[in-house]
């Protein structure tokens, strides 16, 4: 499971004195045990890799959009502080799905839905993250989707 990675990348950090790595685990950690909380009051995920995977794939974006905004504003060492947290997030993620390896499911469950236009992207979208959720970055897929669908 992706928690106990987590767990043994911390300790292996902090018994390397990697400050920038055991700061950035224990932002996970601690963004993983928020979203805990939280999926106490609503439906959880069945499977806890899906809801790790969901948690640090909201952490990468936030932090690219960071990085872009410091970056605009001139502020390169605080972009640097977040690419690093980036790399260190990302060492976590299973392998994401390449874009050929994204359009072929997406013509795959197309057809298997009979899909036909726009008015069929909700279930089209719905069974791609079900199917494909810890592997796929859906906001990529969207655009993917509308094209295949439109």
């Amino acid at each position: 499971m992706i928690r106990d990675d987590i767990k043994a990348a911390l300790v292996t950090a902090m018994k390397a004195g990697e400050k920038q790595d055991v700061a950035a685990i224990r932002l996970i950690q601690s963004a993983i045990k928020n979203r805990d909380i939280e999926a106490r009051t609503g439906k959880a995920p069945e499977d806890d890799d899906a809801l790790v995977v969901e948690v640090l794939q909201k952490m990468v974006k936030q932090r690219r959009e960071s990085i872009e905004m410091y970056e605009k504003g001139g502020r390169a060492e605080l972009a640097a502080v977040e690419a690093a947290e980036v790399a260190v997030i990302e060492r976590f993620l299973p392998q994401q799905m390449s874009e050929d390896e994204t359009r072929a499911a997406i013509e795959a469950i197309k057809a298997e839905l009979g899909a036909g236009g726009m008015k069929d992207m909700g279930r089209v979208m719905a069974e791609l993250k079900a199917r494909h959720a810890t592997t796929l970055d859906m906001s990529k897929a969207s655009g993917l989707v509308k094209a295949a669908l439109g």
